[in-house]
């Protein structure tokens, strides 16, 4: 439950400072005290929505605020001025942009009576869930006065159902960030007083400033899941030819470790046709006369299959538009149905008309194939995710059968190779199974390793081992390290060591620099970091994202002890190895106009068009896909004159997308651009991602109006009740003007009618958009009901009479 204070005096606005700008200049922003604390409120929210957990579930209670409306008032009366704003359930983006619409009241409210709310109406919720935690979080200002007596029995009363409450105070004093505030009011500074008795009464309660926790709530941190227990069998032995000397045990798989991957993005683009009043979502375009917006719509993947049914005389085919006696040829496009699925072996492709080879038959279980000792394991080569193997929690005899296996294993050092089958006839996984002992269980540890076929072994000789050609043994030799480098090296590894490079403990003993529980993942902390920021900020032009937490660059800079250390080893190296700077040499580019091999994965080398000198080596991939993607690599090729010299080239061009510009290789067909999505649901004529041009360009047909009118106008409701909707309030605006000006003209009276009647009620309702009703009102009449008046000057006739349409608006 997050109790917020919307007071008046939340609304005390403040310069908070921001990150630096590109060239170093401080960067600050005005504003509230409630929008500073909201950010908190926001940040803990976008948390809950991005675990996505169906039991992270939260409430918000305002306090000060110009209204009454919570249970405990419904019911007896009294606690006035606070009110319930978002009920309890699972979070959602329609929460943040709720949060974001506040603004501070007239009028003060009690603390103590926010949270006596906030229990009932927790309790009320949870009176089914004995087992759920139960937090609050209080945000406030501390400036306004307070009934504190009784206070012991609000204690008493979250005790009992063991409720933690984090008080969260703007500007609090907090001795452990090392801020004081000076000038602080009278009331302000008894109030703090209180909040510290407060919160040492209740166990697991803290109290802090807001500026802290802003910077603890950024800190990165790691998703603790508990893993569902999958049942399955491990069997030693063959216990269908052989059962008397086989054993099967009943084992539940769970996992012990699970990889973190950060959060998948979307593509958007600019979309067509924008109207120039719309309001931006990402990014302004600053002109000398006007402010142009662009809005942003999400692109769809789109992939199309090519083949040339012209071949040269060595069997590759060549991408793009091809001479053919005289005559320019276009790629033929083919169906993915006609297409056969292959595989690649080597530099060719195996086709498998099925689309699978026939498969292994296999039975779901663990298989041990045999014991190896400990010591024999190569880590390096152990494979993803670690598994845990419990016995069956509820058959004692499993459990027994388990831990005898598991300490026979742990007594005599051994690990077993298993093949894993996870279903019937499911491709088979080998592992290593490793025993486990806790405290009070038994278990094993399984990790994948790979085949014997996918480990690729490569021989050399020793590097202390030459021969001349003579075959006598070279002893020295620029390849063969000297006694003095040796040492040389030696004394560099070991100043190196971070074992003692950390902080001082207790005792004054040097701790190890490096902790793999403190060392976080930047891809996936600071894109969750800046996902959460552009969430809760409106502009990021004014509001730019802050810099990571110290803790996610801790480890970003090696230690000063071990540099400082390091310094005469690594000059002694230097010095004993002769290490001298090479200079980067200058490729001159080749008459032949040679381009070497893209730095891009193998499989764009193999489907992309293959270089005449290279034909005979390589097989070019039966079909040449092209994906319309935004971030589609472009390939320039640089031109040569015949008369200038190798060392010169002309520049590269922008508009030229070849590879090679040779005779008998054109250049490919250019990839088509990115389809933006319409954003039409089935049926519809008129989507969300462009209502107004969909709808002009359906009215230009002339024989569908009513279809249009009637898409338009779900898609402006669509657009209107949706989170964040005020970043397109222009827009909407204009799709409105426009639908009453053609059902004006089009006789289409009756349903502008029906439609503006429809979407006051969607606004007004709970859930609603009463801030956009708001906007339609301020348009004035050209936005009303359609009366009998107007109707008759236009030709159309009206249901709706003149004073009801002149009052439609102001009711």
């Amino acid at each position: 439950m997050f109790l917020v204070d919307v007071s008046q005096s939340m609304g005390t606005t403040r310069t908070v400072e921001l990150a630096d700008g590109p060239d170093g200049q401080p960067r600050s922003v005005e504003m509230t005290h409630l929008e500073w604390a909201l950010q908190f409120v926001m940040l803990k929210i976008q948390e809950m929505i991005y675990n996505g957990r169906k039991t992270d579930q939260c409430g918000v209670i305002l306090f000060g605020t110009d209204d009454t409306d919570n249970v405990i008032n419904e019911r007896n009366g009294g606690y006035e001025h606070v009110s319930e704003f978002i009920p309890i359930g699972q979070p959602n983006a329609q929460i943040l942009a709720k949060l974001a619409s506040l603004r501070p009241s007239e009028n003060s409210g009690d603390p103590i009576d926010a949270i006596i709310v906030g229990v009932e109406t927790q309790d009320k919720y949870l009176a089914s869930k004995k087992t759920w935690t139960r937090k609050m979080v209080l945000l406030t200002d501390g400036e306004n006065p307070m009934e504190v007596e009784d206070w012991e029995a609000t204690v008493k009363k979250m005790r009992s159902l063991d409720i933690q409450l984090t008080i969260v105070g703007v500007d609090f004093d907090d001795a452990e960030y090392g801020f004081v505030e000076e000038n602080k009011s009278h009331i302000k500074r008894e109030n703090e007083t209180f909040y510290t008795e407060f919160t040492e009464a209740l166990e697991g309660s803290v109290l802090g400033t807001l500026a802290f926790a802003l910077e603890e709530v950024t800190k990165p941190d790691v998703k603790h899941t508990r893993s569902t227990l999958m049942a399955t069998v491990l069997r030693l032995g063959d216990p269908d030819n052989n059962p008397l000397e086989a054993i099967e045990i009943i084992v539940k798989a769970s996992k012990c470790t699970a990889l973190a991957r950060p959060k998948g993005w979307k593509r958007f683009a600019k979309r067509a046709e924008a109207p120039e009043d719309a309001m931006a979502i990402d990014e302004e375009e600053v002109d000398a006369d006007d402010v142009k917006m662009n809005v942003f719509s999400q692109l769809k993947m789109r992939t199309e299959y090519f083949i040339d049914p012209a071949e040269d005389e060595d069997g590759a085919k060549d991408t793009g538009k091809m001479s053919v006696d005289g005559e320019e040829k276009e790629l033929q496009k083919v169906e993915k149905e006609q297409l056969v699925k292959g595989f690649k072996y080597g530099s060719s492709y195996a086709p498998c008309p099925d689309g699978q080879f026939e498969r292994l038959t296999t039975t779901k279980g663990i298989e041990i194939g045999g014991f190896f000792d400990a010591n024999g394991f190569r880590r390096d080569l152990a494979m993803g995710e670690v598994q845990y193997l419990w016995a069956d929690p509820s058959s004692p005899q499993q459990q027994v059968a388990l831990s005898s296996l598991v300490r026979a294993m742990d007594k005599l050092n051994m690990y077993a190779i298993a093949r894993w089958v996870t279903r019937d006839g499911a491709d088979p996984k080998m592992g290593v199974l490793a025993p486990c002992r806790f405290d009070k269980v038994d278990c094993f540890l399984w990790v994948q390793m790979p085949f014997a076929d996918d480990v690729r072994k490569y021989t050399f000789p020793p590097l202390e081992h030459l021969v001349n050609k003579k075959g006598e043994q070279v002893t020295k030799h620029p390849y063969i390290p000297t006694d003095e480098q040796l040492e040389a090296m030696e004394n560099f590894v070991d100043a190196m060591d971070l074992m003692d490079a950390g902080e001082k403990d207790e005792e004054g003993n040097r701790q190890p620099w490096f902790d793999t529980r403190l060392s976080y993942n930047p891809a996936i902390h600071r894109v969750k970091q800046a996902l959460f920021h552009s969430a809760v900020v409106q502009d990021l032009a004014t509001h730019p994202i802050p810099p990571p937490h110290p803790e996610l660059t801790n480890y970003f800079e090696p230690p000063r002890r071990a540099l400082k250390r390091a310094r005469e080893a690594i000059e002694e190296c230097k010095s004993v190895f002769k290490v001298k700077e090479v200079p980067k040499k200058v490729t001159r580019a080749r008459r032949d106009g040679h381009v070497h091999a893209k730095d891009e994965d193998d499989e764009m080398l193999l489907l992309d068009s293959v270089p005449q000198s290279s034909q005979a080596r390589a097989q070019p991939s039966p079909t040449q896909r092209k994906t319309a993607s935004p971030s589609t690599a472009r390939v320039t090729h640089m031109k040569l004159d015949k008369k200038d010299d190798d060392s010169e080239t002309e520049p590269e061009s922008d508009e030229e997308e070849v590879l090679l510009n040779r005779k008998g290789h054109a250049p490919p067909t250019p990839s088509p651009e990115p389809e933006l999505d319409p954003g039409r649901a089935p049926g519809r004529i008129v989507g969300t991602t462009a209502p107004l041009s969909d709808f002009k360009h359906n009215i230009e047909r002339g024989d569908v109006v009513t279809k249009a009118v009637e898409d338009l106008g779900w898609a402006v409701k669509e657009i209107a009740m949706r989170p964040f909707a005020s970043r397109r309030y222009s827009e909407v605006l204009a799709c409105l003007r426009e639908l009453r000006e053609v059902c004006l003209h089009e006789d289409e009276i009756d349903a502008w009618n029906s439609f503006i009647q429809e979407l006051k009620s969607s606004c007004l309702e709970d859930p609603g958009n009463p801030a956009f009703w708001e906007e339609v009102r301020k348009e004035g009449r050209g936005m009303s009901l359609i009366g009998r008046s107007e109707a008759k000057k236009h030709g159309g006739k009206s249901n709706i009479s003149d004073t009801s349409a002149d009052n439609f608006l102001s009711v």
